[in-house]
């Protein structure tokens, strides 16, 4: 049987401002659930990149001609379509009051993950970090320093999803383990040889995280336990399809 997998949301984690150590609040939370070797920790990317002084107000911000004719139109913040636009690579749709762009990074979704929630009413808008990838490594880097132990980081954010209704949370950033399971040429237990299967963990542990921490309670960061992840060097990046293999773009 496979062991069970323990999660707790970290509470008391205070605002997060920009150059504070997230090394430090995480382990100021931590003192009731020590992290310990084989926990994974995932971490939210607001607190991230609000670290990273990733914070635009929104008051600072004049639109373009383009964003205002879009907003216009559908009745939108101009200001918040001129950051998605901003940090943008691409626009892959702009219908229907909905804004859907490919970032920087590769990361397809909903105005290039420019977000108001849980900052400060809506005066300012937080960004994704420049590097998740990195962010999280420095993190990663930061606590087996501190605590001798290895303890991989994921740096999760909420995305829709294509064909699914409501929003899951997927890896934007990870360090320390492999994120996918590769099952590619394995027998299942009727003598199949798989093909195609590849298990996205670091994405369905975000998800677990999202569970735990939920959206209201002030919980941007979960301690998962009892998951036997396969360590390794891999980034979250290694999660986006290669263009030439992907349908969809």
């Amino acid at each position: 049987m496979k062991s069970s997998i323990t999660c707790w949301a970290l509470t008391g984690i205070p605002e997060v401002r920009a150059g504070d150590s997230l090394a430090d609040l995480i382990l100021g939370a931590t003192r009731k659930h020590p992290l310990r070797a084989g926990d994974i920790l995932v971490v939210k990317h607001k607190i991230v990149a609000k670290a990273e002084g990733r914070t635009v107000r929104l008051d600072s911000v004049t639109p373009s001609a383009r964003a205002r004719r879009w907003a216009n139109r559908w009745q939108r913040d101009a200001r918040l379509a001129e950051l998605a636009l901003r940090e943008a690579r691409r626009v892959v749709r702009m219908k229907k009051g909905v804004l859907i762009t490919e970032t920087r990074h590769g990361f397809v979704c909903a105005n290039s993950g420019v977000d108001l929630s849980n900052v400060d009413g809506g005066h300012t808008a937080v960004l994704l970090p420049v590097d998740p990838d990195r962010s999280a490594r420095r993190l990663h880097l930061s606590l087996k320093q501190r605590l001798g132990v290895h303890v991989p980081v994921i740096i999760a954010d909420s995305f829709g999803r294509p064909w699914r209704e409501g929003l899951a949370e997927a890896a934007l950033g990870s360090a320390g383990m492999r994120v996918l399971a590769d099952y590619r040429g394995r027998r299942d237990p009727h003598g199949y040889t798989l093909h195609a299967t590849a298990e996205a963990v670091a994405d369905e542990l975000a998800a677990l995280a999202g569970l735990a921490c939920g959206k209201l309670e002030r919980a941007p960061a979960c301690i998962i336990r009892g998951f036997r992840y396969e360590r390794g060097s891999d980034t979250a990046r290694r999660l986006l399809r290669k263009r030439e293999r992907d349908l969809f773009r």
